[in-house]
């Protein structure tokens, strides 16, 4: 089996290229691959599919639990169509399983690419805490197709957020059922803010395309800003996220840097 080793901002994917929907890939495989010692090593896995004449993200996280959305993922998704000349497009729809997202491909070559991509309306679900060890935070439930909670800490800088101890969360389970993505952020300053995030089924990763969403929302009404542009830091890189009546918009790189072939699965 052939696969594609790619990243978005340093969160990184094994990618299948599964155009007619043939391969059974199960959560033991996903984890197999995805293990950075014994297999290829991701943040998770995304499986190539077209199903009714429309592009498919199938994405699951690295332990090989299924996830709704990858805002990442779907920017490395669509650099692969482009790369792979599956699609000529620069504009397209992919179906997620949380719903179809509008692509736009502003630059792409065979290991690097811009990709802006319509991420739909973000919901607002409330207030609450959560905590890392003796580090205790409160933020706002953002669902971006998937369940985030964003925090932002006052005062908190970026040295201070590059040095915290980061850790498994403990969160309230009665408002996140299915389990949530955690980020913590620093205050809007000059139109940008600075994050990191615990992921859901994977841990912390270097970046992560929903939570940028998740943080842009947090950041603008902790600014009691209602519509803005946020450049979101993270550790591996920068995304930018509009946000413009609950509508947001997320623009950000992707890199392909392997092509391969499984002899071991």
């Amino acid at each position: 089996m052939k696969f594609i080793k790619a990243h978005a901002t340093e969160n990184d994917f094994v990618v299948v290229v599964d155009v007619d929907d043939q391969l059974e890939i199960t959560p033991e495989q996903v984890a197999f691959l995805c293990d950075r010692r014994a297999g290829i090593g991701g943040d998770g896995l995304l499986r190539v599919v077209r199903l009714g004449g429309t592009w498919f993200m199938d994405y699951r996280n690295a332990d090989g639990s299924i996830a709704e959305m990858c805002g990442n993922g779907i920017r490395v998704f669509a650099h692969v169509l482009v790369a792979e000349g599956l699609e000529s497009a620069s504009e397209f729809d992919v179906d997620t399983r949380a719903g179809v997202k509008r692509i736009s491909v502003l630059s792409a070559d065979a290991s690097d690419a811009v990709v802006s991509v319509g991420m739909g309306q973000v919901e607002v679900t409330g207030v609450s805490t959560a905590s890392m060890g003796s580090f205790d935070f409160a933020g706002i439930g953002v669902d971006v197709g998937n369940p985030h909670l964003a925090c932002v800490i006052p005062g908190l800088t970026p040295s201070e957020l590059a040095s915290m101890s980061f850790q498994a969360p403990e969160f309230d389970t009665e408002f996140f059922p299915e389990g949530v993505n955690v980020e913590v952020l620093t205050e809007l300053a000059d139109g940008a803010v600075h994050m990191r995030v615990w992921e859901r089924g994977v841990g912390e990763t270097r970046s992560c395309g929903t939570g940028t969403v998740a943080a842009a929302q947090a950041a603008l009404a902790d600014a009691g800003i209602e519509n803005g542009s946020v450049v979101v830091n993270v550790p591996g890189g920068a995304i930018e996220v509009e946000l413009a009546d609950g509508v947001a918009t997320m623009t950000g790189p992707s890199t392909i840097v392997a092509r391969g072939e499984l002899v071991n699965f």
